[in-house]
């Protein structure tokens, strides 16, 4: 039989998540493909780097948790395709989220305005959440 978790069980996990990161997570876009396990070194190079909002993820709620205000840069730090991104504690060096990016509508586990960044292009995270297994 496979485990299964209430709602509430699985809300109360993803908001770990936040708690553990804590506040003023940094957020790496970068080119190529992320590193097999998050514990791997960084790969590829940092288009923009973002000091995340305070409260930079909404409640959970239905086993899901959204990003929470707006995720947006005003200059990029360098020019190339976004293809992965890190979340990385306040330290900026400590990492424990990865996924990748696309466009908008792309399917991407973050998705962006623009995935072609060039040197101090702005750019808006359209979307990033996170869901629950076990339901």
């Amino acid at each position: 039989m496979t485990v299964k978790l209430s709602v509430a069980v699985r809300n109360a996990r993803l908001d770990a998540i936040e708690t553990a990161i804590g506040t003023s997570a940094v957020l790496k876009i970068r080119t190529g493909a992320a590193p097999t396990n998050i514990t791997d070194a960084d790969s590829g190079t940092v288009l923009a780097t973002l000091n995340l909002p305070s409260d930079w993820m909404a409640g959970a709620a239905s086993g899901s948790k959204a990003k929470s205000g707006t995720w947006q840069d005003t200059s990029a730090d360098n020019t190339g395709t976004a293809q992965h991104f890190r979340v990385y504690a306040s330290d900026g060096t400590t990492q424990h989220i990865q996924g990748s990016v696309t466009a908008t509508g792309g399917g991407g586990d973050m998705t962006v305005d623009n995935t072609s960044f060039a040197t101090g292009q702005s750019f808006t995270i359209t979307g990033f959440t996170l869901t629950d297994g076990n339901a």
